[in-house]
Formats: C-alpha cells, sequence, structure tokens
C-alpha cells in the first residue's frame, strides 16, 4: 500500500473515531457519555486523480455511512457499507468502519471479523490499529489493546497521533495503572497541547495525587480553552477546593448551578459529595 493510498483512507476512520471518542472520551465507559468538546471531523469525499471509479463509487458511499454512525443510525450505516463493500471488496477503511458499527451494536464476533479482514488488508494502517485498540481497550483487554495502539504511533503518516497516545492512557487508567497512563498523557499533551482527553485525565490523576499545582495547571487549561461541560466544571471545581481557593470553587460552583442544574455532578455539588 502506497503512502499516498494510506493518505486517503485516513479521513473516514479518522471520523468515525472522532464520532466514537466524542462518546467514550473521558474514563466514562459508557456511549453516552459526552466528552470535553471531542467531536468528529468534517470530512468530505477525498477526491484523487489515481482512484479508480471502483473506488470512488465506494468512498462516496463510506462517506453516507459515517454520517449514519454520527446520528446513531446505525442500521442505514451498515446498509451503506454493505453497498460499499460490495463495489470495491478490498476496502480496508470501509471495514474499520463496519468494525466500528458492529461495535456499536455489541456485536463483537462480527466486530473482531471486520477488524481483522481491515488490518488484513491495511496492517500498518495508524487508523485502523488505533480503532481496533479501542475496541479491544473497551471490551477489558486492556495489554492487548496497548500493542495496537504502539502500532499505530509507528506510522510516520499518522496525522493525530495524539489520539492513540490518550486512548492508550485511558487504557491504562481503567486498568488501574496511572503510572503508565500519566506517560501516554503527557505525551498526547506534548504533541497537541490542545487535546482536552488529555488534560482533563491528567488533571484527575494529578488530584488524585494531591499533585495540585499540576492538577490545577490542566484543569484550568481545559475549562478555559474548551466549552465547558459538567464534567469539567465540576473536575476544575474539586481542585479548587482541595487547594483551598474558596472563591475559585465558588465561581465554579455558581456555573455548574447555572448552566447544568439537572446534571449529576450538580446533585453531587447539592449534597457534598466531593470525593
Amino acid at each position: 500500500m502506497s503512502s499516498a493510498d494510506k493518505r486517503k483512507v485516513s479521513p473516514f476512520l479518522r471520523l468515525a473515531a472522532g464520532c466514537l471518542l466524542a462518546a467514550l472520551a473521558l474514563l466514562g465507559g459508557c456511549a453516552g457519555t459526552a466528552g470535553p468538546g471531542i467531536g468528529s471531523d468534517d470530512t468530505v469525499v477525498p477526491k484523487s486523480a489515481n482512484d479508480s471509479e471502483q473506488r470512488r463509487r465506494a468512498r462516496i458511499r463510506l462517506e453516507l455511512a459515517a454520517g449514519y454512525y454520527q446520528q446513531k443510525n446505525y442500521s442505514v450505516a451498515l446498509d451503506e457499507l454493505r453497498q460499499a463493500l460490495t463495489i470495491d471488496p478490498n476496502y480496508a477503511a470501509a471495514y474499520g468502519m463496519l468494525g466500528l458499527v458492529y461495535m456499536s451494536l455489541r456485536e463483537d464476533s462480527k466486530a473482531e471479523q471486520s477488524f481483522a479482514q481491515g488490518l488484513k488488508l491495511m496492517p500498518d494502517s495508524a487508523e485502523l490499529n488505533n480503532n481496533y485498540g479501542w475496541y479491544l481497550c473497551s471490551r477489558g483487554k486492556f495489554e492487548a489493546s496497548i500493542t495496537y495502539f504502539e502500532k499505530a504511533l509507528k506510522d510516520p503518516l499518522y496525522q493525530t497521533p495524539s489520539r492513540a497516545l490518550h486512548n492508550a492512557g485511558i487504557c491504562m487508567r481503567r486498568a488501574g495503572d496511572d503510572k503508565r497512563a500519566q506517560r501516554y498523557l503527557l505525551r498526547a499533551f506534548q504533541i497537541d497541547a490542545t487535546n482536552p482527553v488529555a488534560m482533563y485525565n491528567l488533571a484527575e490523576i494529578y488530584l488524585k495525587q494531591k499533585d495540585l499545582d499540576r492538577a490545577h495547571f490542566y484543569a484550568q487549561r481545559l475549562v478555559t480553552s474548551h466549552p465547558a461541560t459538567a464534567r469539567t466544571l465540576w473536575l476544575a471545581l474539586r481542585v479548587q477546593r482541595a487547594r483551598g481557593d474558596r472563591d475559585g470553587e465558588a465561581s465554579l460552583a455558581t456555573q455548574l448551578r447555572r448552566r447544568f442544574p439537572g446534571s449529576p455532578e450538580a446533585d453531587l455539588l447539592s449534597q457534598g459529595r466531593f470525593d
């Protein structure tokens, strides 16, 4: 597979992974938990003079499937992907997206088969390796997932390596290994200082370690550089409370009550449950 071909595949898998991470980015573990400002990439069908008519038609179907996937309209996404693969049976990106759809449907055997076929066609694809790593992580196979995140990071053409790094960090947190998680998350932040997933998780780790200066650095950077959510405000509030900054704590509490009055975090605040 040429470098040009690898670059042409990636936007669709970034679209799918971005949508997935919008739901799962912050260690919540449930598909309904939104991350802080992580959204899907806005992509269009990449045009290339090297594309065959077969591949061009299959790409159009894949883009349609990605849109339906974002809307959680999985049945239509599956139909579009089947059409894409009927047109072009060797389209690795379509198999990768098929794996993500089946993952969302919790049809794990079909997800495994789809990822395996995609990786057979493009074993060095950073996007496929990252997405399969996330699938393994979501199923509790933490060490196995790291193998695929590391493989994704070996691709010099990978445009979003901070994503694989923060995914690896989240996986290590789920595995209970905050030390390794911290290393991955710091690398993600070093590559992309706007990465909200890295900032959130680093702030949580440092708060747990009672390293309050660092916790404050990441929590404040997060709430000032990305649209606030109940989770990010609650994290920043707990950091300010731990630091003894009562004015900062009160300001964040006011924002949380006003902007997210029905959130679980607002309930925790009203109950005085800060731990």
